[in-house]
């Protein structure tokens, strides 16, 4: 299968450049599971085994553990050619509520819970999902770090962070990609990724359809276009929790 925007180096591994957002196989809120499972679980595999989407994203706070479990449930044993990349520092408390929680016991608990529920002995590539700002920013990636030396993180993403963030903790790490809000709709991060560019850092925008605003009227495929042309570094995770939609927006890229 040919992916539908070419390929990209990310975490060592030369997978598709359009790769998969996961968030939406959720319910409301980002919470729970998601009203039609069946069709969630047939996304997950027209995906990776129709559409050639060999790059898959995720969180610990989806549901919140939810989308790591139908991911195990519905690709598990995963083909080798299949990036799966999650995140943790996220506190859920109920739909909606999103609280940074950057403490090394929480992130070192949270690391093994998704090492459990994706069914695996390392993770493909881990970011820590925001910078707590009530804990000192290297002590989070220094546990990390830790993991990653333990062999239960093979690379080490950032997300929602800013170039002084990325260049603090490179001292600390190898930065393997930086995972940032941009689409054509709210567009004030193209200097991060141009900055990535320059450091050699893959840039995976999330939300890159506006949250769907952009998907309107046959826009989903300009809107990515607009993304792939910043630099060949850029590789967007869009999210539905349709199948249909997924096909027609891998039609159009390709």
């Amino acid at each position: 299968m040919k992916p539908p925007a070419g390929t990209i180096t990310l975490a060592g591994r030369q997978v598709s450049r359009v790769g998969l957002g996961t968030m939406r196989l959720t319910g409301p809120g980002t919470w729970g599971d998601p009203a039609d499972v069946g069709a969630a679980a047939a996304l997950l595999r027209d995906a990776v085994h129709e559409h050639g989407i060999t790059h898959i994203d995720t969180a610990d706070s989806y549901g919140p553990h939810t989308v790591e479990q139908l991911i195990r449930s519905v690709l598990h044993p995963y083909p080798d050619r299949l990036l799966i990349a999650t995140k943790v520092g996220m506190l859920r408390t109920g739909p909606n509520e999103w609280t940074p929680h950057g403490h090394p016991a929480y992130l070192r608990a949270s690391v093994e819970g998704s090492l459990r529920r994706l069914g695996v002995d390392c993770l493909d590539l881990c970011y820590l999902h925001r910078n707590d700002p009530r804990v000192p920013f290297l002590d989070q990636v220094g546990t990390l770090a830790s993991l990653q030396e333990e062999g239960k993180i093979a690379h080490i993403g950032l997300s929602k962070v800013s170039t002084a963030e990325i260049d603090l903790a490179a001292t600390l790490v190898t930065v393997a990609a930086v995972q940032n809000k941009l689409s054509e709709a709210q567009p004030n991060d193209t200097r991060t990724a141009e900055y990535c560019e320059t450091q050699g850092i893959p840039y995976v925008p999330y939300a890159p359809l506006g949250a769907g605003a952009l998907a309107q009227d046959g826009g989903a495929s300009k809107a990515l276009r607009w993304l792939l042309d910043l630099g060949e570094n850029v590789a967007p995770i869009p999210g539905t929790s349709s199948p249909a939609h997924l096909g027609e927006l891998v039609g159009s890229l390709s």
